[in-house]
């Protein structure tokens, strides 16, 4: 028994597992502590953390697919290790700058008449931006290749993989920003800054040690499919379903051993191809993406991404204006990471019983059964839906009244606080009035209840859901293009997460969130669609019909006759 519990901890499995719960360890410290450091930097004003929430998310926007073709045309070994020290380096020396600036503030906002410390933010900002590219880059080689590779031609291996890496990530989730939170409020930012970039530096070695162990034990990391032509695939194309095994489905593209990948001489080209080449790239990754057999189901992914329904800063800056107080909001948010785990475990339990496009089905249900209770959330009491109010009556206000922006370092308390928004300087949850007898009758929390019930409970089918199309990309794109296919995706996940931001900048006050909520739930709704459009086309009329993976029926975890992926 002992031999085999060392033998667990000794496999390429396990240390996957343990180089992933490092990395996002990192991830998640260091993204909720640039926020607050932002924040503290620029006299509690929002604007250098909105400006680098735009970065990253236009970042990743323009060059999700660029980053995925590096990936694809290079070693497995060298992308891992490129994009581990280029982040870690990135997120240490960022953690340097600012411990300067917090040491020197006074004295750089003396020199140049505020000039150099306005360039030390902008710094921050893209050296920031660089590490969160990079971690973009890791995530796809790793969740997305490598594991594909470790787990073998075992699917329920690779579904068990990639629901204990979404269970690292919900735990880290929570636990990581309280350690940092808990260092930078009992010391100081500049010590958080110190932690951060020390934690990098002891974590960038060990995940590299990790990486290379992980290398030497999977041989098959070393071959890696050379990128097939266009001729090469129209060849296949024109190869009947009958000639090839149902279960191979795209994956039947020849594979060409690559061993040492070293790439084919290129003939020399122009300083016009050349610009004109990171283009070319872009537009080849949508067209590939566009005609990928599993677009469909990637498509509804990123249609989720699309709601204010989730645990962010807007979803929780609305809760304060209910009145739940924060030790409240921690609790839930607690608990919507026990629902997310619960996810991954019911993900498991319904491939192995329907498959995987059915699981997919299923999960999607249950999610927008659960967002019905958000629904009937908006029209119960308590809810601050007021139709009569314009929900662009703020934006109109401050453009064509020209009144001033409101910030959190100098709010009027009579605007504030007049409408019963809880008093988030002074921590308390109780709204600012000094007459009692003027204060309003308690908020009844019905409506904001079940608001939270129902987002919290549709997270067992939110990550139930995204892992089965996480399995579909790693199952039916070809291993040639894994990398440019998930950076698309990744791009267009950004791209619908930046349009819910922007639908809340349009609409910002309280009444109008009910608005909000019900367009979310049309978006998921649309994902669902899309989803279900994807699975009739591939499992046809077996689409209700319950069978095991292991069934003698055509697999349902690629669509039949589909080998091309260009």
């Amino acid at each position: 028994r002992l031999g085999s519990v060392v033998a667990y901890l000794t496999s390429a499995k396990f240390l996957l597992y343990l180089g992933h719960a490092l990395s996002t360890w990192g991830d998640r410290m260091w993204h909720f502590a640039v926020s607050v450091f932002l924040v503290e930097l620029y006299g509690n004003s929002l604007l250098l953390t909105a400006v680098y929430g735009l970065v990253v998310a236009g970042s990743v926007l323009l060059l999700g697919a660029l980053i995925g073709d590096w990936v694809d045309k290079n070693s497995r070994l060298k992308v891992a290790q490129t994009s581990l020290i280029v982040q870690n380096a990135s997120v240490i020396l960022c953690g340097i700058i600012l411990m300067v600036i917090f040491l020197f503030k006074t004295q750089l906002l003396t020199l140049y008449h505020g000039w150099l410390l306005t360039m030390c933010y902008i710094l921050v900002i893209t050296i920031a931006n660089i590490a969160n590219l990079a971690s973009t880059a890791t995530a796809i080689t790793i969740q997305r290749d490598w594991i594909v590779v470790v787990a073998g031609e075992d699917r329920s291996k690779l579904a068990d993989m990639n629901a204990t890496i979404r269970r690292i990530d919900q735990l880290t989730n929570i636990l990581a920003p309280m350690a940092v939170g808990q260092i930078m409020t009992f010391g100081s930012p500049m010590i958080g800054c110190g932690f951060i970039s020390g934690w990098n530096l002891m974590s960038m070695c060990v995940e590299y040690l990790l990486l290379w162990k992980v290398y030497q034990k999977t041989p098959t990391l070393a071959l890696k499919s050379a990128k097939v032509e266009e001729s090469e695939l129209k060849q296949l194309n024109a190869k009947k379903e009958s000639d090839m095994k149902p279960a191979e489905g795209v994956q039947l593209i020849v594979e060409k051993d690559v061993s040492g990948f070293e790439p084919q001489k290129e003939k020399e080209v122009g300083c016009g191809a050349r610009i004109a080449e990171p283009f070319i790239t872009f537009r080849d990754g949508w067209v590939a993406y566009y005609n990928q057999p599993v677009f469909l189901a990637g498509m509804g992914l990123a249609f989720l991404y699309m709601t204010v329904l989730g645990f962010d800063c807007i979803t929780t800056g609305y809760a304060y204006t209910q009145g739940l107080s924060g030790s409240v909001l921690s609790l839930l948010m607690g608990a919507s990471a026990v629902t997310g785990i619960m996810g991954t475990v019911a993900f498991t339990w319904l491939r192995r019983k329907c498959g995987l496009i059915r699981t997919g089905l299923i999960s999607g249900l249950a999610q927008f059964a659960c967002l019905i209770l958000c629904v009937i959330s908006v029209f119960m009491p308590g809810s601050p839906l007021d139709l009569t109010v314009s929900p662009f009556a703020d934006i109109s206000a401050r453009l064509f009244e020209n009144e001033p922006l409101p910030t959190i370092a100098s709010p009027e308390p009579e605007m504030v606080f007049a409408t019963g928004t809880p008093n988030l300087l002074n921590g308390s949850t109780t709204p600012a009035y000094s007459d009692p007898e003027m204060s309003p009758e308690p908020v009844p929390l019905i409506s904001v209840s079940l608001l939270f019930a129902g987002v919290i409970a549709a997270r067992v089918g939110l990550w139930s859901f995204d892992l089965t199309v996480t399995q579909l990309l790693q199952e039916n794109v070809v291993e040639s293009e894994r990398g440019i296919i998930n950076g698309v995706q990744n791009s267009m996940n950004y791209l619908l997460d930046l349009l819910h931001f922007i639908m809340v900048i349009l609409a910002p006050n309280p009444e109008a969130f009910g608005l909000l909520v019900l367009i979310s739930v049309s978006f998921v709704a649309m994902g669902h669609i899309m989803y279900f459009r994807f699975a009739q086309k591939t499992l046809g009329k077996q689409l209700f019909v319950c069978r095991t993976p292991d069934s003698k029926a055509t697999p349902d975890s690629s669509p039949p006759g589909n080998t091309s992926t260009v």
